[in-house]
């Protein structure tokens, strides 16, 4: 049985709901399927934002040979299959490889197809939710314009759910957008599976269908980093709400406890530092709570530290003194250092004058000769 968001996937972008920034009037996308221009492209977005079907749209403008891979199960056979498959038609029409999750490609995949997208014998079309410039190889990337998607607004989402023709009552279908995040396939997924064991679609029979829901986090992509960065900077700022909400969404999808208590302890030295000198104190007690209890009452020990953290004065006066202090030492080399503070272990150094004229608190500059002047803590 063909699935319900299969059903209704639109043919032509008159049909197509979102991604105005690209299929806008006047817009980069639209522009190149009008005009029928024929060259290889990425798709890079969140889930259910609509890469396959602009995909196909396209192929269908083009009046292409359309072949879609996926590369989570896909590999260097299935793409010659696909070649083997398109000289064989004997057709002067384009051919176009569609690869869904070009991310998954390893290098010696991706090197594979570049020389048949430079010779044109395929114009490729790959849709990734990963960061195309740390996952697809720079020779491939720089023969492909990139398109960015965002994720689909309410109002796209209503559009999309009226286009099932399905009964949806309007507290059923906000609760089922608020769900979907954005997410055009898995609305119509929960929308489809709840019609089909409940024969209705409500609230209730919707919650019943879903169960438990799953935040969109990645642990080693984009959403990853972009979260764990929100978090550092709304500390930064502070703004515990912000911080606190940003845990929040790391603890609920199940990101490793040390791995956020790791970075509070880089936080406390390089962001609070002198202003006050406890919360070093504190976000490694934070971590030791953290490797003995673990989940979930880690979670309560995250928070305390970083609300603590949040409202903490800040200052990064150690934290850049010590790079200036740094960058000097990669510039200068091993600059002398001053006699008096020498060590003197054997009676030659001390006839050299090792350690003389030290003094237990001496004011005289104990930097070398050639920096003796230099304030590195401001």
């Amino acid at each position: 049985m063909e699935p319900l968001a299969s059903k209704i996937r639109p043919t032509a972008l008159d049909e197509f709901f979102g991604q105005e920034h690209l299929v806008g009037s006047g817009k980069p996308l639209r522009e190149a399927i009008e005009g029928k221009h024929l060259f290889s492209f990425l798709l890079w977005g969140p889930p259910g934002s609509g890469k396959t079907t602009l995909a196909r749209i396209y192929a269908n403008a083009l009046d292409a040979e359309f072949f879609e891979l996926s590369a989570v199960d896909s590999g260097k056979d299935d793409i010659k299959k696909v070649l083997q498959k398109g000289a064989l038609q004997f057709s002067n029409k384009p051919k176009v490889l569609f690869i869904d999750e070009i991310h998954r490609f390893n290098k010696a995949q991706q090197d594979f197809l570049l020389p048949f997208v430079e010779r044109g014998e395929l114009t490729l079309i790959g849709a990734t939710t990963e960061n195309p410039s740390f996952e697809v190889i720079p020779a491939l990337l720089s023969r492909c314009r990139v398109f960015v998607l965002k994720e689909l607004e309410e109002s796209d989402m209503e559009n999309i759910i009226k286009r099932t023709k399905l009964k949806v009552p309007k507290d059923a279908r906000d609760w089922l957008i608020q769900l979907a995040q954005g997410d055009a396939r898995q609305a119509l997924g929960v929308l489809e599976n709840a019609h089909s064991l409940y024969g209705k679609i409500t609230v209730e029979s919707l919650q019943e269908t879903v169960q438990s829901r799953h935040l969109r986090y990645d642990k080693k992509g984009e959403e990853h980093y972009n979260t764990i960065s929100a978090f550092i900077k709304s500390m930064r700022a502070s703004q515990p709400d912000a911080a606190l909400y940003y845990l929040a969404r790391m603890v609920d999808a199940g990101e490793d406890p040390l791995f956020i208590a790791r970075r509070m302890v880089v936080f406390a030295s390089e962001d609070i530092g002198l202003a006050q000198p406890t919360a070093l104190v504190v976000a490694n007690a934070v971590f030791e709570a953290c490797q003995k209890i673990g989940y979930p009452e880690a979670q309560i020990n995250l928070a305390h530290g970083v609300a603590y953290l949040a409202e903490s004065k800040k200052s990064r006066a150690s934290h850049d003194a010590y790079f200036e202090a740094l960058a000097d030492v990669q510039k200068l080399g091993n600059l002398p250092v001053p006699l008096q503070i020498r060590n003197a272990p054997t009676k030659l150094m001390k006839d050299l004058d090792y350690h003389k004229g030290y003094k237990l608190y001496d004011k005289e500059s104990y930097l070398p000769e050639k920096l003796k002047n230099k304030k590195y803590l401001k």
